[in-house]
């Protein structure tokens, strides 16, 4: 065990150890949850098979396909940033009585491997699949994917079909159903690329930089003709360095961009100091590893897009 120092790293490294501890003893100790409903059994306790998503967007584009049919959770709640996520020995718990697990892949879930190495019958589905995936513009991660696909509502159709996929071979019986929500939910989508097409072609064509704390847009700037400039590639190396500050300010003085933005899950005052020494705005938050609470601006994943846009619309625009 390391030693108890009595400043806050020591304390930090404490709990850091005794997480270990205890997801090392959740991997092999077997669970001891005897007739507790979908903990053994894979059915929610409604009667409904189980399935759990790495993190909330997922979670909600999986219900608009499962319907009624299924109960689908996510592993990770609500504004819990995922890149770094750290699963607790209850999600393993729960995780083991789900008949299925789908997550995003492209590297974005690193931490649900142990989650996997314990997991002998629950089957894992990557939603990515068939997707081609952007590099993550960043020496330290050459060749790595950009994980943020969802981001773009033409590849969020990918998901859909993937999750039409899963979930048919889950239960058969629904098919149809799966079927039929998968072609409104796409339908929903395809409405959404030409609401954000038409939003984001009143931003005039100069000022189209969409500069952010992540490199979590690469997909939608692609698909809707931005320019993407961000302080770190993945929030996984979130801490700012002086040459990557230098570079984003000196490019947002340079383009004459009206406003920065940052994510929700990180802390926004590295770009909010970008703003003060480039003469740029704060132009506000935008939602992209998780939904929001219900009563928030990105309940879902279609309310979570219209939310960006308008904010970066606002924001270059300058109202």
């Amino acid at each position: 065990m390391p030693q108890l120092r009595a400043d806050g790293q020591g304390l930090s490294r404490l709990r850091q150890h005794l997480t270990r501890v205890l997801l090392g003893a959740a991997l092999v100790v077997p669970l001891l949850a005897g007739g507790c409903g979908s903990q053994d059994t894979g059915v929610a306790p409604d009667g409904r098979p189980l399935v759990l998503t790495t993190f909330t967007i997922l979670a909600d584009m999986a219900r608009q396909v499962a319907g009624e049919r299924v109960r689908v959770e996510s592993i990770t709640r609500l504004g819990a940033e995922i890149h770094g996520y750290e699963p607790t020995p209850s999600d393993l718990k729960r995780a083991s009585g789900a008949q299925m697990v789908l997550e995003n892949g492209f590297g974005l879930e690193r931490w649900a491997e142990r989650f996997y190495a314990s997991l002998r019958d629950v089957p894992h589905v990557t939603l990515t699949e068939g997707i081609t995936p952007l590099p993550i513009a960043s020496d330290a991660y050459r060749g790595q994917p950009n994980p943020h696909a969802w981001m773009s509502p033409l590849l969020a159709k990918v998901y859909v079909e993937n999750i039409r996929r899963a979930l048919t071979r889950l239960d058969p019986a629904g098919t149809a159903t799966f079927r039929r929500n998968a072609e409104r939910y796409n339908a929903q989508l395809d409405a959404l690329h030409r609401e954000l097409q038409a939003s984001l072609a009143r931003i005039p064509p100069a000022q189209r930089v969409l500069a952010t704390c992540e490199g979590a847009f690469s997909y939608l700037a692609r698909d809707y003709g931005l320019t993407e400039a961000y302080l770190w590639p993945v929030n996984a190396e979130s801490q700012v360095t002086p040459q990557r500050m230098a570079r984003l300010i000196a490019l947002v003085k340079e383009r004459r961009v009206p406003a920065v933005f940052c994510e929700s899950t990180v802390n926004a005052q590295p770009q909010k100091q970008v703003a003060r020494q480039s003469g740029a705005r704060f132009g506000g938050v935008f939602h992209v590893d998780s939904l929001s609470l219900p009563d928030g601006p990105a309940p879902n994943l279609l309310e979570l897009q219209r939310h960006n846009v308008e904010t970066l619309r606002a924001g270059l625009a300058g109202s």
